[in-house]
């Protein structure tokens, strides 16, 4: 038996339940000002002088120095908004820390609920639906992949939807606590089911750098993802 509302109260018992500097190997545009400049004055004081060089040519080589120095600066000012952009993006990661977020995964966490020995709490699912479905059927499955539970739901719009399982399994027995489950989502559009991105629950303890840049760290029970993995904040 579950709802698809998200209650206050189950959150919270549920949110209560390396950074590295880029560096930049390349020549700034006024060494390569300088460079071309010596290349094109040695030119001219080695050029025979019975064939000099041409004032097209000169304003040629002028010219590349001029495009190459609009490259590197073009490079220099891309850099740094990419630095900005990674700034901006590490600062609104931060503000996520200690938040519940629904990221691309299908585990079920499993818990006391506050101080009863025999009430459980379980973390939420969800699922990023691409288009609207007339139903969904899900399936939570234990430790070896048996359904221990399923319901229903009615037509969805496309778009990011999260529910709750109340822990019951289909027996009328509580689901283990600290146990791990998983949930299996089916769509069905007309005559056909179709697998939809299932989301699974996180809490987010800190922020970290990576190559591709901030990643939140969702501790032990998932790997660390990108702030685009983030579907809904809870």
């Amino acid at each position: 038996m579950s709802s698809p509302v998200i209650g206050s109260s189950t959150l919270a018992n549920i949110n209560g339940t390396a950074s590295q500097s880029k560096t930049t190997g390349t020549n700034s545009g006024s060494e390569l000002n300088d460079r071309f400049m010596t290349l094109l004055v040695t030119q001219l004081k080695n050029q025979d002088p019975t064939n000099p060089m041409e004032n097209s040519e000169m304003t040629a080589q002028l010219a590349q120095i001029n495009t190459v120095s609009g490259i590197q600066k073009l490079n220099d000012s891309l850099s740094a908004i990419t630095q900005q952009i990674d700034a901006g993006q590490a600062l609104q990661a931060t503000a996520l820390i200690g938040k519940g977020v629904m990221v691309p995964g299908n585990n079920i966490l499993v818990g006391r609920a506050g101080d009863s020995d025999t009430n459980v709490v379980a973390t939420p699912i969800g699922v990023d639906l691409e288009q609207d479905v007339q139903s969904l059927q899900i399936d939570i499955r234990g430790a070896n992949g048996e359904v221990v539970d399923s319901f229903s739901t009615g037509p969805m719009k496309a778009g990011v939807h999260s529910f709750t399982w109340d822990g019951v399994l289909a027996d009328g027995t509580n689901a283990a606590a600290e146990n791990t489950y998983t949930a299996s989502i089916s769509g069905k559009v007309g005559d056909e089911t179709f697998a939809p991105q299932t989301l699974n629950y996180a809490l987010v303890n800190g922020v970290m750098r990576g190559a591709d840049g901030p990643r939140l760290d969702l501790g032990y029970a998932q790997d660390p993802v990108a702030l685009s993995a983030v579907r809904q904040i809870l």
